[in-house]
């Protein structure tokens, strides 16, 4: 019964968590979104002591149940085992904890957080891995499968679906996030949780506060008769049945060996002090615990993926040929370029870039949910995965606060659509020598028609001739840094007007 709980309440949040990650629309998050906020890391860097206090009690009574039921990496390296488990009557065995390698990633990884290093503290933490890989890898997938149905039901005069974009917002962090699958593919089809109880900073450090728990997997040494079928089926490979331990620092409440003891010698129960009993000699064979049929997938996962993003290129180019032939067919349209920004722009919300490197675990949740695909990982190594904004295919639009209402770390603080309109991310920045203006000699203004505070008037290059062309004059104190401008620019390959961002926000 306690194994059926577990389960239950495993597939109910790793299915709502990677709902998170893959919705795009931004209304799962309004009734979900409370589960990326009782993540170890985002509420540790959110200073939300409620929930680390809560955590912690947690862990002290019932063991490492977040890690079975809570974290979506360490359920998804349970699906994997239990797919390379299929067809092996004793898949696991026991193996001595390594402490010097728990322990050392530990120490980096708290050394990467006091020192800024940012990626270091990306790459090992749990929650954001997965939802990089979500991001990343299952993603267009989703998409693709949306954009099927919107497809369908426009055939037949329905609109309950509408079609997305689906594009590589960063080849270094999908190759991140590809390699990242890999390794935790390959390590769980063949031993289990073995990233949890070796690789995983969050793991490492509840493992111990585990050590110390209530509730703990306990072995009746009269009844149990060291057949090791417990160890054989223990994913996290802590039960010695030769000793009748079990490496609390590395279980993870599993309940299988409970499941799977055939004279009931294991129990999860209290941890009291009582009399050694004399063990019992008596044998009875093991037997293989039921199988469960899994559908086989993710071999071919990238090779599809990267065959789908060429294909997707390939459907871009279409597209701007058609749009060049309904424009007069006078000139190929040049592929954009993103301009030369001295400082990355961050999202409203996000205070300062020093706020948003302190706070972000890059775990790409607010670009999953961000309606104008504006915000995309970054690919500096100082901030790396972490979002920054790019107008290349849209722009912030002043009512949007989706970013701020879904980050659960406190790199991007909640926002109103008031509060919004007067936060300076950045200012428009008019070079001269790539507007139309000038390289084509025709009237444009399209950066001041579409800015929404009014910050761009046109004046007259020659203000004594009256068929003298317009350009762009920028009131930097009313610019918040949106991006509508540069977005809505024609001048390729580099718009003629960017935003440049500031490195601490201000009020306007």
């Amino acid at each position: 019964m306690l194994r059926k709980i577990r389960l239950l309440s495993a597939v109910v949040f790793f299915s709502a968590i990677t709902l998170l990650f893959l919705d795009f629309t931004g209304t799962i998050h309004e009734w979900l979104g409370w589960l990326a906020k009782i993540q170890f890391l985002p509420a540790l860097l959110a200073l939300n002591l409620g929930i680390i206090f809560f955590l912690v009690i947690l862990t002290l009574v019932f063991g490492r149940i977040y890690c079975s039921v809570i974290c979506p990496l360490g359920v998804f390296q349970d699906v994997i085992a239990r797919i390379g488990r299929m067809g092996k009557k004793l898949p696991y065995s026991y193996s001595p904890a390594l402490s010097w390698l728990r322990y050392g990633v530990l120490v980096v990884f708290i050394l990467a957080m006091i020192m800024g290093l940012n990626a270091v503290v990306a790459i090992l933490a749990p929650y954001s891995s997965y939802g990089r890989i979500v991001n990343n890898l299952f993603q267009p997938f989703w998409q693709w499968g949306n954009n099927l149905l919107a497809y369908l039901s426009e055939r037949i005069d329905s609109y309950a679906f509408y079609e997305t974009e689906v594009w590589l917002k960063s080849v270094l962090t999908f190759v991140i996030a590809l390699v990242t699958l890999v390794m935790l593919v390959v390590l769980a089809f063949r031993n289990g949780r073995t990233y949890c109880n070796t690789i995983c900073p969050v793991g490492t450090v509840l493992g111990f506060i585990s050590r110390f728990s209530l509730f703990r997997i306990t072995i009746d040494t009269v009844e149990c008769n060291s057949c090791g079928l417990c160890a054989r089926n223990c994913k996290a490979a802590c039960i010695d049945p030769k000793e009748h331990k079990v490496d609390n620092s590395r279980c993870v409440t599993c309940m299988n060996c409970i499941n799977i003891c055939h004279r009931s010698a294991i129990a999860y129960a209290p941890v009291v002090k009582s009399k050694k009993k004399q063990k019992d000699v008596s044998e009875k064979p093991g037997q293989s615990d039921g199988k469960v049929n899994l559908s086989r997938r993710r071999a071919l996962s990238a090779t599809v993926l990267v065959a789908m993003t060429t294909t997707l290129k390939a459907q871009e180019k279409k597209l701007e040929e058609v749009e060049m032939k309904k424009d007069g067919g006078l000139a190929p349209i040049k592929e954009r370029k993103e301009p030369p920004r001295q400082t990355p722009l961050t999202p409203p919300g996000s205070l300062s870039a020093r706020n948003m490197a302190k706070h972000c675990t890059a775990c790409q949740l607010c670009v999953t949910a961000c309606p104008n695909q504006v915000l995309r990982p970054s690919g500096d190594l100082m901030n790396l995965m972490q979002p920054e904004m790019s107008y290349e295919r849209g722009y912030c639009r002043p009512e949007c606060v989706k970013c701020s209402e879904v980050c659960p770390a406190g790199a991007i603080r909640p926002v109103t659509k008031a509060d919004k309109s007067a936060i300076q991310i950045g200012h428009a920045v008019w070079v001269e020598e790539y507007c139309i203006v000038h390289t084509d000699d025709v009237e444009c203004g399209n950066c001041a028609r579409h800015c929404p505070t009014e910050a761009i008037q046109m004046v007259a290059i020659d203000p004594d001739d009256k068929e003298s062309h317009k350009i762009p004059v920028i009131n930097t104190e009313r610019c918040i840094g949106c991006g509508a401008c540069e977005n809505l620019c024609p001048s390729r390959p580099f718009t003629a007007i960017y935003v440049e961002g500031h490195i601490a926000h201000r009020i306007i």
